[in-house]
């Protein structure tokens, strides 16, 4: 019986597209939907032209507990966060215990929390003068960035590093990792 994956995207969907190619022959693993609450998101684009069903959902849809609905319709055995970007409901971390998982672009606990996604994750790398970056990919919980880790993997950054130079290197791993993990958690 395949297993279903759902998921969510804030920005462009290029480590959604990533995981969707590389389960797109999988006759275990299938990508059932992208959710995401930006309406002008790149992952709209992208769903559209991988045939997927997508769902974007304003605040109130959250709140009002219609998206952890539509969720539990789905039934995924995983909801994938990939670039979403809002803090995840108790009530969906509830209703799927270690079924939510996401990918942070730096090696947690450092540079984690609120507000520490994107540029500004590897902003802070630089400045604070780290040797090595990379990727932790972990539980979701209520709090941002504060689910156990599953598995991390480092990159290399040398001083001359700039912000945009050490995105490029974490987004190969994302790439490379992230639909293994999955895989893996899934089988």
């Amino acid at each position: 019986m395949s297993r279903k994956i759902v998921i969510f995207a804030s920005g462009s969907g290029s480590n959604a597209e990533q995981i969707v190619d590389y389960f797109k022959n999988s006759k275990d693993v299938e990508v059932s939907a992208f959710f995401t609450n930006n309406p002008l998101a790149g992952v709209l684009e992208r769903g559209k032209r991988l045939g997927l069903p997508t769902v974007q959902f304003s605040p109130s849809a959250v709140k009002n507990g219609s998206v952890l609905g539509m969720l539990v319709d789905l039934n995924p055995d995983l909801i994938v966060l990939a670039g979403y970007l809002k803090l995840i409901p108790e009530s969906w971390v509830k209703a799927f215990p270690n079924r939510i998982i996401n990918i942070h672009p730096a090696l947690l606990p450092k540079h984690g929390g609120k507000g520490m996604y994107g540029m500004n994750v590897h902003k802070a790398v630089v400045e604070s003068g780290d040797s090595e970056s990379g990727i932790t990919i972990h539980y979701v919980t209520e709090h941002y960035d504060e689910g156990a880790p599953i598995f991390q993997a480092s990159v290399q950054v040398s001083p001359s590093d700039s912000p945009e130079e050490v995105q490029k290197k974490v987004q190969v791993l994302e790439h490379k990792h992230y639909p293994e993990v999955i895989e893996k958690l899934l089988s």
